[in-house]
C-alpha cells in the first residue's frame, strides 16, 4: 500500500466524500490564508511581554516560534483525533484579550497570565473528557451562535483601525478618524489594506500573506531609497536570529509560584470565561461556514475538536503564547473541498515548515502585520446574513452579542450580553417554554457576576 492509500485509509477520506488530492490543496489554501498569525501573534504579544536582556525584536522572534510550535500541535491532534478539517493557532482576539486586557490592563505579570492560561486548558481538557464543555455550548442561544462570529470580527476590525493609526483616540467622542494623510504610517497600512482587499475580492489564495509581505517590501523599498528614516516606517534596528526560546517556553511555572492565590483564581477565572465562549463561538463559526452544523446548530462529536482545542491551549501556555483556537479561514480549505483530518495534518506540516522564516518576521512592520485584522474581520461578518432579524429574541440577542464586543473591548462581554437578553426577550414575548432550564441558569449566573465584576467585588 502506497502513501496515498494509507493516508486514505487512515482518515477515510473516500468515506467523506474527498480525495488524496483535494485534501491537499485544501490544506495548503487553508494554510496561507491563516499564516498571517505568524506574524500577527508576536506583534500583538510582544507589546505585553517583556524578557530582561532581550530586545523586543528578539521576543517578537521567540513568540513567533511558539505560535507556530503551538499551531503545529493542536492542528495535528485536530487531524489526527478529531479528524476535522480545521487549522488551529493562537487567537485572534483572545490574544488581543491576554495584552491589552489582562497584562496592560489590569497589570497582571505576563509570567501569570501564561500561567492562567496553562490551567484554564488543562480545565479544558477535563471537562471536554467528561462532556461538560459540550453541553455548556449546546445551551447557548442560537441566535449567538449565529452571530458569535461577526462580533468577534467587530472587535479585531476595531483593532486593527486603531493600529492602523485610521482611527484615534478623541477626548470628546471616545474615538475619531485619525490624520491618515499626514501619517506615512496610516498611508501605507491603507494602502496595503486596498491591496489586500483586492486580492481576496478576486479570490486569490494566500491574499492576506501576499498583501502583508507586499507592503512591508514597499515599506523597506522607501527607506532604503531614502525616502524616510530608518524608524519612521521600518524598525530602526533589526535583530539577530533567535531560535532560542527558553526564556519564554516555560515561563508559565514562574507565573504559578509568588502571587496571591486569590488574585490568580480570579485571573484563571477570567481566562477561563472568555475562552471558553470565544471557543466555542470561533468553532461554530467554522463550522457554520463549513456547513458542518446539523439542524438545530450544533456539531457532531463536538468533543473531538473541544479536546483539540484544549490541548493546543495547553502546549501554547507551556511554549509562551495565549489561547489557541480553531481560526475562521478554516472554511477556505473547506470551500477547495477539504472534508477529513487530512486537511488538517498538511496544515500542521505547513506551520513546522515555516520556522526556517523565523529572522525574517521582525522586519515585518507592525502596518502591514495589522492589515489582517481587518480583512479577516470584514470576512466573518458573513454570519450575520443568518440570523433572523424579524424575530425580536434573536435579533436582540445577536444585535446585543455583535455590537457590546468592540464597544466593551471585550469578546465576552459581548457573548453574555446575547446569552443573557435571549431569555429575557422570550419571556417578554410569552415564548418562556422554548428556553432550556440551563439557558435560564446560565443567564441567571452571569447576572450575578457582571453585577459582582461591576460593582468591583472581582475583577
Amino acid at each position: 500500500m502506497g502513501l496515498t492509500d494509507t493516508l486514505a485509509a487512515r482518515f477515510d477520506v473516500a468515506g467523506h466524500d474527498s480525495d488524496v488530492r483535494t485534501e491537499l490543496v485544501a490544506g495548503l489554501t487553508t494554510f496561507l490564508a491563516m499564516s498571517y498569525i505568524i506574524v500577527v501573534n508576536p506583534a500583538i504579544l510582544s507589546a505585553a511581554i517583556d524578557i530582561e536582556g532581550y530586545s523586543q525584536g528578539e521576543v517578537f522572534q521567540m513568540i513567533a516560534i511558539a505560535t507556530i510550535l503551538s499551531a503545529a500541535i493542536g492542528t495535528a491532534v485536530m487531524a489526527l483525533y478529531a479528524n476535522r478539517p480545521f487549522g488551529l493557532a493562537p487567537g485572534l482576539g483572545l490574544n488581543a484579550f491576554f495584552a491589552f486586557t489582562v497584562v496592560l490592563g489590569l497589570g497582571i505579570p505576563w509570567e501569570t497570565a501564561l500561567a492562567a492560561v496553562f490551567v484554564e486548558g488543562v480545565l479544558f481538557m477535563l471537562l471536554t473528557a467528561v462532556g461538560a464543555r459540550k453541553y455548556v455550548i449546546q445551551l447557548f442561544p442560537e441566535p449567538v451562535k449565529r452571530s458569535v462570529g461577526a462580533g468577534i470580527g467587530l472587535f479585531l476590525l476595531f483593532i486593527g483601525f486603531q493600529e492602523l493609526q485610521i482611527v484615534v483616540p478623541d477626548d470628546a467622542t471616545l474615538v475619531t478618524l485619525g490624520g491618515i494623510f499626514g501619517n506615512p504610517w496610516a498611508i501605507l497600512g491603507l494602502l496595503g489594506l486596498t491591496f489586500t482587499f483586492g486580492l481576496w475580492a478576486r479570490g486569490i489564495t494566500g491574499s492576506i500573506v501576499i498583501g502583508i509581505l507586499s507592503t512591508a517590501i514597499v515599506g523597506w523599498g522607501l527607506t532604503l531609497a531614502g525616502v524616510f528614516q530608518r524608524g519612521v516606517i521600518t524598525p530602526e534596528t533589526l535583530p539577530t536570529a533567535q531560535y532560542d526560546i527558553t526564556p519564554l517556553a516555560g515561563a508559565f511555572v514562574d507565573g504559578l509560584g509568588g502571587i496571591d492565590p486569590l488574585t490568580f483564581v480570579l485571573v484563571v477565572f477570567t481566562f477561563f470565561f472568555v475562552d471558553f465562549f470565544d471557543t466555542a463561538g470561533t468553532l461554530i463559526g467554522v463550522s457554520q461556514f463549513g456547513d458542518f452544523l446539523d439542524e438545530d446548530g450544533d456539531l457532531p462529536d463536538m468533543d473531538k475538536p473541544l479536546m483539540a482545542d484544549a490541548v493546543g491551549t495547553t502546549a501554547g501556555a507551556m511554549l509562551g503564547t495565549s489561547t489557541v483556537t480553531t481560526y475562521i479561514e478554516s472554511s477556505t480549505g473547506v470551500e477547495e473541498g477539504g472534508r477529513t483530518g487530512l486537511t488538517a495534518l498538511v496544515v500542521a506540516l505547513l506551520f513546522l515548515a515555516s520556522l526556517v522564516v523565523i529572522p525574517v518576521v521582525a522586519a515585518i512592520p507592525e502596518y502591514a502585520s495589522f492589515i489582517a485584522l481587518i480583512v479577516v474581520g470584514v470576512m466573518m461578518l458573513q454570519g450575520l446574513v443568518e440570523v433572523d432579524w424579524n424575530n425580536p429574541a434573536w435579533a436582540v440577542s445577536a444585535g446585543l452579542t455583535v455590537t457590546v464586543m468592540p464597544f466593551a473591548y471585550s469578546i465576552a462581554d459581548g457573548l453574555a450580553a446575547g446569552i443573557i437578553a435571549y431569555p429575557l426577550i422570550k419571556v417578554a414575548v410569552g415564548e418562556y417554554d422554548d428556553v432550556a432550564l440551563g439557558q435560564y441558569v446560565i443567564a441567571a449566573l452571569l447576572i450575578i457576576y457582571y453585577v459582582l465584576q461591576t460593582r468591583g467585588v472581582i475583577l
